[in-house]
């Protein structure tokens, strides 16, 4: 955190203005897609960047239970949002024990489910593995697992994740291929290649083990920009939606939000972006009417990562 003041120093402290006094960008919920559920902070593996800081010690996020997102999905009808996606972040998903019986109800329920998984042991555990083979029967068409591969290359994506979990996560990709069930990659944009040399190193993977990823489309290969809180960025203002050409509608928290339980809650509550479970200014209430507030772009993830990177969590 020190290294963020020193180097966003007077930045993103007023949710209504700038530091230089201009009235600061607000985002409203404009078209809800995606509900997001962040199943736990606790994973197999401690990545050495991990936006969220999880790790096999790391229960900040507790396990949200699978009556806990059936209340959220019964408020999504009560409040007719229209959201036609439900993701699953972690933390590991695959280490909630609640995780299958999560999915199944939403797809019970006619949603297209993501989830966001490192293909590794947890979900490769024989039970986990047959939940996955019964959902995909019932629902082929409906079920989507985002691999995290952060690179193309073993030795940039070990150097992440740990030695090892290069061959682990295409051991899982490759069951998953074999079961018929669909994937998609997220990967980073951290190693100073260009985008172009980086799709091309992903769409060979693809091609030598099979797995149908187009890597030269951004929604089936995802490749997020890097959140380094150390480098100083600049405040979104009203007026830069004119300056950059871009929308409001363009920014991921005016189509999701994401229902987290921090440890010692009585109740889960909602925060407004998948980047930010943490900060106590997007926690937006427990419940989805609460979270129909509009959200200042009062974060420096909100410009570099959303608004300049143009990044998003969804599919």
């Amino acid at each position: 955190m020190k290294d963020t003041v020193a180097a966003n120093v007077g930045k993103f402290n007023d949710p209504d203005r700038t530091a230089t006094g201009k009235p600061r960008a607000k985002v409203a919920l404009s078209d809800p897609q995606t509900l997001w559920f962040n199943t736990g902070t606790l994973c197999n593996i401690a990545c050495l960047n991990c936006y969220i800081e999880s790790s096999p010690e790391n229960d900040s996020l507790v396990y949200i239970t699978a009556d806990e997102v059936t209340n959220y999905l019964d408020q999504l009808e009560a409040r007719n949002w229209g959201v036609s996606e439900i993701g699953f972040t972690g933390g590991e998903p695959f280490m909630n024990p609640q995780m299958i019986d999560m999915t199944r109800r939403c797809l019970e329920r006619g949603y297209q489910v993501l989830i966001l998984t490192n293909a590794m042991r947890p979900m490769m555990r024989p039970a986990t593995r047959a939940g996955l083979e019964a959902l995909h029967a019932e629902y082929p068409d409906h079920l989507t697992m985002r691999i995290s591969l952060d690179h193309w290359s073993r030795t940039n994506h070990d150097a992440e994740r740990g030695i090892g979990t290069f061959d682990k996560t295409l051991e899982g990709m490759r069951w998953l291929r074999d079961a018929g069930l669909r994937m998609t990659v997220a990967g980073r944009s951290m190693w100073g290649e260009a985008e172009t040399d980086a799709r091309a190193g992903f769409a060979q993977v693809f091609e030598t083990e099979g797995f149908a990823i187009d890597a030269a489309d951004p929604a089936q290969c995802v490749l997020f920009p890097e959140m380094d809180m150390t480098v100083e960025v600049p405040e979104i203002t009203t007026a830069c939606w004119g300056i950059l050409n871009k929308s409001p509608r363009d920014v991921m928290c005016s189509s999701s939000r994401m229902v987290v339980k921090r440890k010692g809650a009585a109740t889960p509550s909602v925060v407004a972006c998948t980047l930010l479970p943490y900060d106590p200014q997007f926690d937006m209430g427990e419940t989805l009417e609460q979270a129909e507030a509009p959200v200042p772009l009062n974060h420096p993830h909100c410009a570099k990562f959303c608004v300049l990177g143009g990044a998003s969590c969804s599919a």
